[in-house]
């Protein structure tokens, strides 16, 4: 025990351990960025691709106001379309807040709303075989067969709620990126359109300055400059950005915007105004999480700090008693 302590406490064995560390954490660092993939880039492709079914949709109301026919998008095909169509989920699950929430979650077109009308059938059937299967024959479950039977249906039952819950947490996750990213955004609004530069080109400039801090609210500032640009009412493209957020403070935002342009009072002053209400409405956010920050700490540093601790303090000492004893 004793040669095993000093092993462990010689300074060139402590040395060359903390040196490959640090080497580790360098090489790591560098090489972190290097295999990060290029997400930014490859949404603004995504927001191309919007854009220009965009631009089709409208060139096909031109037409068909002309009397003239066109088709606007593929339906999607495949086994899940099959599926669908054979069993009328459409009837029974396609609705315009279904849409609006796989807006929220970032799947637009009718691909996502394929996928989900499909599992929402198919996720119950699929977890309930595979719960069977666990309980039956891979698992080494000890309980009666009916109990099994009980827990296989119970698992298929939760399956109904499964594609709305990956939705919703999908949607969450995207909504607190945005609203990371709002206040700032806004700030640079309020500084592109005083500087004498048109709301559509306002909202194009900082959807690109603002796809490093947030690619979610880029994406879609990105998706209200092509509505802006197509749409024949400016309103609607700013009541459209609010319902695929669903964020209150992108909502009071578009409102004033709606009003400044209703009205013809200076968005300038509008947006001024929201910036500022935003900026505070985070702020009050970290510091109420930063005031709920002590109480949440106490349980992991009773359970988790205390105890290395005390074996920090007492371990040698129990280790110098340990050796006296042996000898």
């Amino acid at each position: 025990m004793g040669s095993f302590v000093e092993t462990v406490m010689n300074p060139q064995l402590v040395a060359t351990i903390m040196a490959a560390v640090c080497v580790f954490a360098t090489v790591l660092s560098v090489a972190m960025p290097m295999l990060a993939r290029d997400r930014m880039n490859q949404r603004m492709k995504e927001m191309a691709v919007e854009r220009a079914k965009m631009r089709s949709a409208r060139i096909a109301d031109l037409a068909k106001e002309a009397g003239k026919s066109g088709k606007l998008r593929s339906t999607p095909k495949g086994f899940m379309q099959r599926i669908v169509d054979q069993l009328d989920l459409r009837e029974k699950f396609d609705n315009e807040e279904l849409r609006e929430n796989l807006k929220r979650a970032g799947l637009r077109g009718q691909a996502p709303v394929v996928s989900f009308m499909f599992f929402r059938v198919a996720a119950p059937i699929i977890l309930f075989f595979a719960t069977a299967a666990y309980v039956f024959f891979i698992g080494e479950v000890t309980y009666p067969p009916l109990i099994k039977v009980l827990i296989a249906v119970g698992a298929g039952f939760l399956g109904f709620y499964v594609p709305n819950v990956f939705i919703s947490n999908l949607a969450t996750k995207r909504q607190q990126s945005i609203k990371q990213a709002w206040p700032d955004s806004l700030d640079m609004l309020l500084i592109c359109v005083q500087s004498g530069m048109s709301v559509e080109a306002a909202f194009g400039k900082v959807s690109k300055e603002i796809a490093r801090q947030s690619i979610e609210l880029a994406e879609e500032m990105t998706l209200t400059t092509a509505e802006l640009s197509y749409l024949q009412d400016r309103r609607q493209a700013y009541e459209n950005l609010a319902k695929r957020t669903g964020l209150p403070g992108v909502k009071s935002v578009t409102t004033a915007l709606v009003q400044a342009e209703r009205y013809g009072t200076p968005v300038g002053a509008a947006l001024r105004t929201m910036a500022k209400e935003n900026r505070e409405v985070r702020q009050s956010e970290a510091e109420a999480k930063a005031a709920a920050l002590p109480p949440k700490l106490t349980v992991p540093m009773i359970v988790f700090f205390l105890p290395v601790l005390f074996i920090v303090i007492l371990g040698p000492a129990a280790l110098g008693y340990m050796a006296m004893q042996s000898q």
